[in-house]
This record gives structure tokens, sequence and C-alpha cells, in this order.
């Protein structure tokens, strides 16, 4: 039988030519096999925990810990109408059947007394908002404003103070420094409100996502990152090694709806410019330089002449004082290269009224410079003409042409339509109303006055608007 002997260490009897053994190590006494002493091994063992430790508490780590209080949940009831999707529903569903659909998104607070920025394709339709704070608790929320175009809400919540998020810039980052991307990305399904952390790099700055039919926001000027977005992250931080916020999570670009290491962040200088506006006029003053330039069917050509071509120059807009006029080629704007009408999209989403666009230019082979006044959109500030009791009209003028992209040099553009006139009349906003029976249209107080004559009338008025770019006729009667 085999045995171990105490004096040897191979598993051999001390002066034993027997053949091998393998040792039996639960048969030598635990003090007998330390080759450190246990004062030095307790010593080191200190100091690798110690170590350890320190190496935990990475920058990542301390810029979670910072960014953590201040991210929310965004929970939101809409009501949508219900479809059928097979002949049984379309045999048993009511008519207009309008069902409740939950959503989720997230958010972050931005000052102590209660204001959170989050995407606004998160409170789009809301009937009722409920924001709930890393602890748990839930808070009614009120939509303050939200803008479609950059995909920016405000949130207002009460009973604080609050922990606010720390901001910082975006406009300093650089590829390949380390941001991580925080949010609720399951909310409550994943048990509690912890907000989750997923750590990337910066991957690219200033991308431009080309807008689908599906998406009512423009996507320029991202930060790209390959930090994990996923479902639910949408209105949640991202933030840089210190801690501070450098963007709103926004969109990914995935097949599958989870994240392929393909994010993107809407800077957080546009988020907080908007805020503002969303706060101060419930609505966002949008820029306007009168300048049109080449669209989508043209994205190649800055390759060939080497920036963006201007196509055309509303008269007495800004940039028609500052000489701009139609051939010219756009090589920067703000500091910004311009290559696509994206670029140039970019650069307007960061402006407003009041603030200057540092441009450059090529004109017949040489480079100049003007600076252009931004102004606010000539629609906000055009005179409004009320028709049928909620219908408001504005006369197209080249400065509206230019704005709205018009095909039409004349008409009265519906700027707004309540929603029981809509149903009436079949008139849309955005309609550009051409005539009325046989009467051209050039100016919107035609309209009031050719509405008001129709009153009572036994014959309906045919009205021809321009929609699109399509002509469109609809009859319909005027009552008082």
């Amino acid at each position: 039988m085999a045995c171990v002997n105490e004096a040897g260490t191979d598993g051999r009897a001390a002066g034993s030519d027997g053949p091998e053994t393998q040792p039996v190590a639960a048969a030598v006494p635990a003090s007998r096999t330390r080759l450190i002493p246990p004062e030095l091994g307790r010593r080191q063992s200190l100091s690798t925990q110690q170590d350890i430790l320190a190496s935990r508490r990475s920058a990542i780590v301390t810029a979670a810990e910072r960014i953590g209080p201040a991210v929310v949940s965004v929970n939101v009831v809409r009501r949508t109408r219900q479809l059928p999707r097979s002949a049984w529903d379309m045999f048993f569903m009511p008519r207009g059947f309008e069902r409740q659909v939950e959503g989720l998104g997230s958010g972050f607070i931005v000052t102590t007394d209660g204001l959170v920025i989050t995407n606004q394709h998160v409170t789009e339709g809301a009937e009722t908002i409920v924001v709930t704070t890393r602890d748990g608790a839930d808070y009614d929320a009120v939509l303050l404003g939200e803008d479609p175009l950059t995909d920016i809400a405000v949130l207002k919540i009460e009973n604080g103070p609050f922990p606010a998020a720390e901001t910082g810039s975006a406009s300093d980052l650089v590829i390949g420094e380390w941001v991580i991307a925080v949010g609720n990305p399951y909310g409550y399904l994943l048990g509690n409100t912890e907000p989750s952390v997923t750590a990337g790099v910066v991957s690219a700055l200033g991308r431009n996502l080309i807008p689908s039919g599906e998406d009512a926001g423009i996507y320029v000027g991202m930060i790209q990152t390959d930090a994990a977005i996923n479902p639910g992250n949408s209105g949640g931080p991202l933030v840089n090694a210190a801690g501070e916020v450098v963007g709103v999570n926004s969109s990914i670009i995935s097949r599958s709806g989870g994240s392929l290491g393909i994010g993107f962040a809407i800077p957080i200088e546009r988020a907080l410019r908007v805020a503002d506006e969303l706060v101060r006029f419930r609505a966002v003053r949008r820029a306007w330089v009168g300048l049109d330039v080449a669209g989508e069917d043209r994205l190649r050509d800055w390759k060939r002449v080497g920036g963006l071509a201007i196509t055309d120059v509303a008269p007495e807009s800004p940039a028609d004082r500052g000489q701009l006029r139609a051939g010219d080629v756009l090589i920067s704007a703000n500091g910004r290269q311009t290559r696509t009408f994206l670029d140039w999209e970019a650069v307007k989403l960061d402006v407003g009224p009041g603030d200057s666009i540092a441009t450059v230019y090529r004109r017949e082979g040489r480079d100049r410079r003007v600076t252009l006044i931004v102004e606010a959109l000539p629609s906000t500030q055009a005179e409004k003409v009320a028709a049928l009791g909620d219908m408001r009209l504005i006369t197209v003028t080249p400065a509206i042409r230019q704005e709205r992209g018009l095909n039409r040099d004349h008409g009265a553009l519906i700027y707004e339509i309540g929603a029981a006139t809509r149903r009436s009349t079949g008139l849309r906003q955005d309609d550009v109303i051409l005539q009325i029976n046989r009467q051209r249209i050039d100016d919107a107080r035609q309209v009031r006055e050719a509405f008001r004559l129709a009153v009572g009338s036994r014959s309906p008025v045919r009205v021809f608007v321009d929609r699109g770019g399509a002509i469109f006729a609809t009859d319909f009667y005027v009552s008082r």
C-alpha cells in the first residue's frame, strides 16, 4: 500500500528506492506545506488587495457614480389607433378602435428644481408621463415642450431639490476617448430602477445620418460611439470620463433592434440650447439665412466642386445682404466644412435668431469670407390672417417660398388649421391655396374675403391647393 513519508517531499519513504507514488496532499498538515512565512503572506495579501481595490476605482467607475443619481426612467402612456391585421379583426374590431400603449425611455435631471431632458420620440403623443428616479420614487411630469426636428423634449417634475447632472462640452471631444452611455434600457423589466452603464469610446464626430421616411428629426453633427445603446436608453446621457454629460443618447443603427456597436448621441450644446428655447418660448426659434443649397440628389458633388453649391438666394435675406448668390460654393460655416446639405443643416440647428454664421465661399476660383446675421423664420414673423374660425394663413412671399421650399410664387399658405376644419374641408396645414372658384389667390386676405362671401351659399366653394408639389381640389360648404 502506498504511503506518504512525512520526511519526504516526493511521496517516497526516506532512503527508499521503491517505485514512485502519487502524494496524498490531505495527509500533510497545512503548516508543513507553507513555503512563505504566514506574516509575509498576510502582508503581501493585504498589499495585493489594496492594489486590486485601487485598480477597480477607475475613471469609468467614478464617472458612473457621479452621473447615476441624476439619471431617470421616463414612462409614458399614449393612445394609438389600432388597425385591423386580419379578417377576424376587420369583422370584430370597432371602427376607430384605440388602445393605450406604454412606452419607456430615459432622461437626466439638469436643474435641482426638476428640469429633465429626454428625447422627443420618447414623449411623442404621451397622455401621461411619469419620471422614476434612481431610488424608485415616481413623479408626475409635465411636458414643457418638445422639438421633433432635434429630437429633444423637456419635462418638469416637482418636490425637489433633485440631484442635477454636470454638463460638459462635446466641442472638445476627441476620437478614441472613453465615454459611457447611461440609461434604463429595459426599465422595470429588470426589476429595479438602478441605471445601466455601458462603456465605449468616441468612434467619430460630426456624423450625419441620411434621413429616412420614418424619421421626423434631423440627425446631423452627431457623436458616434460604440458604447452599447439599447431600447430604453433613448434620452439618457452620454458621459465623458470626468462624469460630465457630453451628449443625449438618441439612436442606433441595428437590424435586430439591439446594439451593434453603432450608436449616436446629440451634442449637449445643441440639447441645452433647444431645451432653453422650449422652457422660455415653448417652441424653438429656427434660424433663417435665406439660401438654398444642393440637396440629397447631389451628395457627391462636393468632390467635384470643392464644397456645397448654393442654388438660390432669397431677396432681402441675410444671404442676399451678405452678397451671396446662386452659383457660389459654400466651403465652410462656423468652422465646419460644408460638403453636403446635411452639414449646412447641422450649422443651422446650432444657431438661433441674432446669432452669426462665419462663412467661407468660393466664387470664380477665389475664396471669400462673409459673416451672416441669422434671422427668425419669415413664417413666424409674417402677418397671420384668420379664416373659417380656426384657420390662420400667411401670404406667400419670396422669403416664405424659400423657407418652405414651395414650388409656387403666389398663394396663401395654411399656417395653422384646427382638427374640425381639417375634417370638414379636406384642407391641411402647409397647403398653399392657389385659387378659390375662379379667383386667383395672391394674398391671404383674399382667402378670408372669398370664404366670407360664400357663407350660406347653396353652392360649395372649390379650392385649389398645392400640396407637396401636386395640385388638389376640394369642395365644401361655408357655414357661419
